[in-house]
């Protein structure tokens, strides 16, 4: 275990930067300025692979081409983030990481570790060599949060964890076992995450998401929380699902309820609904709030839409609305 506890304040950044080397790989260690700064780090060895077990305050780590050409060491790592919150990248690729999320990087390549809080973080290291899959496919999988929800890395998670907190215990031939174990886990995962086509499996997800708003959009309680729910995966991940959809899932949520209103409302009929109803009817709990929000979307308030349309004697097909 090496920690800053009994290390002068002045002194601390450094003596950190050190620890962090010299447990992983050479790195550049910056704790973010002006703040108290305090980390551990304990590494034990389980035959071949280096397992760490890490605890600090806010701050980067980068490992730049420079160290990469002094210290060429070819290791594959997987990292999962314990607590706090921290942004990834290598290759051009950004994962935001949370408690739970696993992270896959090669340290042949440049990275950095940014966290904006006090976190806590599992480390494994392999060499390379001893996976025994191509390089293309780890270069397809590092810098990419790994699906935690499903799949091998629903089982891996737990797995890790645990690993992570018993491998002071374990004794050389257990941990050489172990070792080979993490191994054939390690190269199932990148073969399997290089091999997916990534814009299929998310489109599905994406498609199924919007088919499940449309399903629930009269139900008042439908959320991104209720939605990550029904899928079985994380708020996070579902945030990042609509990265590339142009709206986030709470304004898709509210743009089709306005849309299904803004049909109901210019519709004819015998019996013509009040404005109230149609609101509840469609998942919408407070009549101002829903007043504001069609009147954004649309530049009349429910009650002028209405008029608007039944003065016409047409219906109306609202789509495409902005929702501010």
């Amino acid at each position: 275990m090496l920690t800053t506890d009994t290390v002068p304040d002045q002194e601390k950044a450094a003596y950190w930067g050190e620890a962090v080397s010299r447990a992983l790989v050479p790195v550049v260690v910056a704790p973010r300025d002006g703040k108290r700064f305090d980390g551990r780090i304990a590494t034990h060895s389980l035959g071949y692979l280096r397992v760490s077990r890490m605890e600090a305050d806010a701050g980067r780590v980068s490992r730049t081409p420079a160290l990469i050409e002094r210290s060429p060491e070819a290791l594959v790592a997987v990292g999962l983030q314990v607590s706090g919150t921290a942004t990834f990248i290598q290759d051009g690729r950004r994962a935001e990481m949370g408690g739970g999320d696993l992270v896959c990087y090669d340290t042949t390549r440049p990275f950095s570790f940014t966290c904006p809080e006090r976190f806590a973080l599992h480390v494994f290291q392999l060499p390379r060599h001893v996976l025994g899959v191509s390089d293309s496919d780890i270069r397809r999988v590092t810098g990419t949060a790994i699906d935690t929800a499903h799949g091998l890395g629903a089982v891996l998670r737990p797995f890790l964890a645990t690993l992570a907190d018993s491998a002071p215990s374990y004794p050389a031939a257990v941990g050489h076992r172990l070792a080979g174990h993490v191994v054939d886990l390690f190269a199932t995962l990148i073969t399997d995450q290089a091999r997916r086509d990534p814009d299929d499996g998310r489109d599905h997800l994406v498609l199924s998401v919007r088919a499940h708003i449309d399903r629930k959009l009269g139900d008042p309680t439908l959320s991104p929380e209720s939605i990550a729910r029904a899928h079985h995966i994380s708020v996070r991940y579902l945030h990042r699902l609509f990265e590339g959809e142009g709206i986030t899932v709470s304004r898709l949520i509210q743009q089709r309820r306005l849309e299904a209103c803004g049909r109901e409302l210019a519709r004819r009929g015998r019996v013509t609904p009040t404005v109230s109803a149609v609101a509840r009817r469609w998942g919408f709990v407070n009549p101002a709030h829903f007043s504001r929000a069609f009147r954004a979307a649309y530049g009349l308030s429910p009650r002028e839409w209405r008029t608007l349309h039944l003065e016409r004697g047409e219906d109306e097909q609202p789509t495409g609305l902005t929702v501010t």
